[in-house]
């Protein structure tokens, strides 16, 4: 099932469904039962979601079915699935990218990655879906995308183990979690962060796709679901990234595991999972692969995950 968001802005923006072509809106399909919010449907438990999956099912098959709730998607605007997640961590799971990342400032890599997944909280408040992303001028100084997955967090829990914490994940989305790298790299000097250089925009989207629906991607283990899903990013129409989702060194259960030791973990929670290897400028222009190329002003930006979807941003200044 593939959840997403529609409308004119978080404010606005209601709970719908993908059939096709089409979009199905829970809340009038549902006849009320269902809320037009993702975090209130998320809390509402499994019983939700499977009426929902009923719904989507249903919509499908028949293409008439839910006329009062159905709207042609190319007449709607994707905002992000969860427009205002209750909170915003993201990790650092992938190795090629911190070895790529660190061999290009000429330092060893840090023996403690292999010890613990770590992460950082970003802004929850500053996320953006498909469309335009503005940013004021500093932004645009060594302004960088970054090719990652997410998944939702879908019931509450703390404490959580690895070999428990895939069950606790509603969905997978691609990710895009835009970097001001001049901003980051002064401000990272002193030890903290990031701040600035991050917490401007991260893009989530075009919607949320459920676990079930990547189970023929599924690579199991005993750390926790890897899946087999291909990762792209293009900057205006060029493909300058590629890799794949299931060379995660750390797994988001693991990444979890972490989460939640002491903590409660909620519904609507949204945690990252780094870039994946040659995801990002700042590693290929220090790779060589491009020469101090960086994203601009009315540039397009598609990151894109096989089973996901592709989540495009074109770049906006501010007035």
């Amino acid at each position: 099932m593939k959840i997403v968001t529609y409308g004119t802005d978080a404010t606005n923006g209601r709970l719908g469904i993908l059939a096709g072509s089409d979009i199905i809106d829970l809340e009038r399909a549902s006849g009320g039962t269902l809320p037009n919010e993702i975090i209130a449907l998320l809390r509402m438990g499994q019983t939700a979601m499977d009426q929902a999956r009923k719904i989507a099912s249903e919509a499908v098959a028949d293409s008439i079915a839910f006329a009062n709730a159905r709207l042609p998607l190319a007449s709607t605007t994707l905002l992000a699935p969860v427009p205002q997640p209750t909170s915003m961590r993201d990790g650092y799971a992938f190795r090629q990218h911190v070895e790529a990342a660190r061999r290009n400032r000429g330092v060893e890599m840090i023996p403690e990655f292999d010890l613990f997944p770590v992460f950082y909280f970003t802004n929850h408040q500053a996320v953006i879906g498909p469309g335009p992303m503005e940013v004021m001028s500093e932004h645009l100084n060594r302004l960088d995308y970054e090719l990652e997955a997410a998944i939702v967090i879908g019931k509450e829990g703390r404490n959580i183990k690895a070999s428990e914490a895939d069950e606790f994940i509603a969905g997978y989305m691609v990710m895009n979690d835009w970097s001001a790298r001049a901003l980051q790299m002064e401000e990272m000097k002193l030890s903290l962060g990031p701040a600035k250089g991050k917490d401007f925009a991260t893009a989530i989207g075009p919607w949320l796709v459920t676990r079930d629906e990547l189970a023929p991607y599924r690579i199991a283990g005993e750390n926790g679901e890897r899946y087999d899903l291909t990762m792209t990013a293009s900057l205006n129409g060029q493909e300058l990234s590629r890799g794949n989702l299931k060379d995660m060194t750390w797994t988001f259960a693991q990444i979890i595991e972490r989460a939640s030791y002491g903590v409660t973990l909620y519904p609507g929670d949204v945690i990252g999972s780094g870039t994946v290897g040659t995801g990002c400028l700042l590693e290929l222009n220090g790779s060589k692969i491009t020469n101090n190329l960086w994203v601009k002003e009315g540039d397009t930006v598609v990151c894109a995950i096989e089973g996901l979807g592709e989540l495009a941003n074109n770049v906006v200044l501010a007035q």
